[in-house]
């Protein structure tokens, strides 16, 4: 008998102010895998890495010297942990450090110690390096996407790094960097031109960031004679920081030069930045927190949409073929620091809020995959939305890692159509979609659809129907928690985790019963 599988994950925005109603929402889905759209990049399951609290030091590095389990120095759980999401690049070394780091002062057997004013004037041993992070990178079969420094370092020192990095002949930077145990090139899949240049990396005008990066596009190249045509370094041109008109006139110099560059210069992506605050400072707590705190962060969180279709409709006006990606290479919840813990370490707990946080993100990033092609959500460990959290020789996986590993079969998928009655939420002053649900053909040829129950009370009554598919099962995980503030601790790990699903079918259709706020991934066979 022929058999064929669909894995569908589905976000249901569901969230009911009245927890004492007694029947669940019913929700009617449907897909149709005839109308088969763009493909959702596998980049945009990106993520983050900046010196930065314990985000490296601790995090990843423990030196080899550690009694914590490592290899050359990087920690083996943390290393598992990330191949097993198919982590497919991670930004490096940052954020505001970028722009105030120096490449040299991380290579050879002397390192330069400075301090970290960005992030709690700490001190910065560099012992983290150009060859600690590729090395992080192939353990965990990831590609590098490189920030260069164009806030406070020069075209050249950056034309050096990528020399240093990737030149394949006998240069000077060649032999130095075999002689520091690398002498075969390191492949750079991205290249940030710069980062937030608009604030932290130099408060510089559109126009002034525009003729700066105009000469690092030209002089920082790429020598590994592994990466053209299709395989080619992207440059990530630095793009807007959020909805504001000041952003929308950075979108539009960049952009409108960009139609007319000329051979000298050239740029493959425009990088964006949103965090989900609310406010500014970040003032909402990442643990201890009610349901009107659960609705306004994720009411925020859904703002990303109108920010990317704002942005994409700018870039569409210059460049109509979409030839530049939207890189939304910033992004994620931000929360008042943990009490306790250094403010500039950024340290905030992860709920399953963040867990449906990131599946409506991805989601709204997947819909508009003809435009985003790619996202790294901030940041990998220990800092803001982590995937990982560590202490000394413990270490734990969050909610939202789940989150990712669930969404593995949509890395390169083909997006397919889905169409749902989303409904209403209302809880006080948010008011917000019940269901949100994201659908598309893998790689492999399987079908995949998405629902995530926000409602933080209520269970919701799925009938699911895929056009010209006789599905006869299905089965699958669901990720929950008993509390909207729910998070995995060192002591109970297993609180927020996916745990075996399944539905009934019935005339066709596929009967799904969803936990409140979960996450939801079946598979369905014919």
């Amino acid at each position: 008998m022929f058999l064929r599988t669909i894995l569908v994950v589905v976000t249901l925005f569901g969230l009911l102010s009245n927890a004492t109603i007694a029947a669940a929402q019913k929700v009617q889905v449907s897909i149709d895998p005839s109308r088969p759209g763009v493909k959702i990049d596998r980049n945009l399951f990106g993520q983050f890495a900046e010196h930065l609290g314990h985000g490296i030091y601790e995090g990843i590095w423990v030196g080899s010297d550690s009694t914590i389990p490592n290899t050359r120095g990087i920690r083996n759980d943390v290393v598992a942990a990330l191949k097993a999401i198919h982590v497919p690049n991670v930004r490096w070394p940052g954020g505001c450090f970028a722009d105030e780091y120096h490449w040299r002062d991380g290579i050879g057997p002397q390192r330069v110690v400075r301090l970290n004013p960005n992030w709690g004037g700490v001190i910065e041993p560099n012992t983290f390096g150009t060859h600690e992070f590729m090395d992080f990178i192939g353990q965990i079969g990831s590609e590098a996407y490189v920030s260069v420094n164009v806030g406070s370092g020069t075209p050249q020192e950056a034309s050096d790094w990528l020399e240093y990095m990737t030149a394949a002949q006998a240069t000077t930077l060649q032999k130095e960097r075999a002689a520091n145990g690398h002498p075969a090139p390191y492949k750079i899949a991205l290249l940030g031109l710069g980062n937030e240049s608009w604030d932290c990396g130099g408060n510089m005008t559109p126009d002034y960031y525009l003729d700066r990066m105009k000469v690092f596009s030209r002089f920082v190249r790429n020598y590994n004679p592994a990466q053209t045509d299709k395989n080619q370094m992207l440059k990530i041109a630095v793009g807007p920081g959020g909805g504001e008109e000041r952003w929308t006139e950075w979108t539009d110099t960049v952009m409108k030069a960009y139609q007319k560059h000329t051979w000298s210069w050239d740029i493959n992506g425009l990088s964006m930045h949103s965090y989900t605050t609310v406010k500014w400072p970040p003032a909402y707590k990442s643990v201890g927190f009610g349901e009107d705190e659960y609705a306004q962060i994720l009411k925020s969180t859904l703002e990303m949409e109108d920010l990317v279709k704002k942005h994409s409709a700018i870039m569409d006006k210059y460049d109509p073929e979409k030839k530049v990606a939207l890189i939304v290479d910033e992004w994620g919840s931000w929360y008042a620091p943990l009490p306790g813990s250094n403010p500039g370490f950024l340290v905030q707990q992860n709920s399953i809020r963040d867990a449906i946080l990131a599946a409506l993100n991805i989601n709204i990033f997947a819909r508009h995959s003809d435009r985003v092609r790619g996202a790294n959500i901030a940041q990998m460990i220990n800092v803001l939305q982590a995937m990982i959290i560590t202490d000394k020789e413990k270490m734990v996986l969050t909610p939202t890692y789940y989150v990712y590993k669930m969404y593995l079969p949509f890395q390169d998928a083909t997006f397919v159509p889905v169409t749902f009655d989303a409904g209403t939420y209302k809880h006080g002053d948010s008011t917000l979609p019940r269901i949100d649900a994201l659908a598309a053909r893998g790689k492999d040829g399987k079908l995949w659809l998405e629902i995530t129950n926000v409602d933080p009370n209520q269970t919701a009554d799925v009938e699911l129907n895929v056009t010209g598919f006789a599905t006869k099962s299905a089965s699958g995980e669901t990720l929950a928690g008993p509390k909207v503030d729910s998070v995995n601790t060192f002591e109970a790990p297993n609180t927020v985790v996916p745990k075996p699903t399944s539905a009934r079918v019935e005339g066709g259709k596929v009967m799904l019963k969803l936990e409140p706020k979960s996450v939801t991934v079946v598979s369905l066979e014919q």
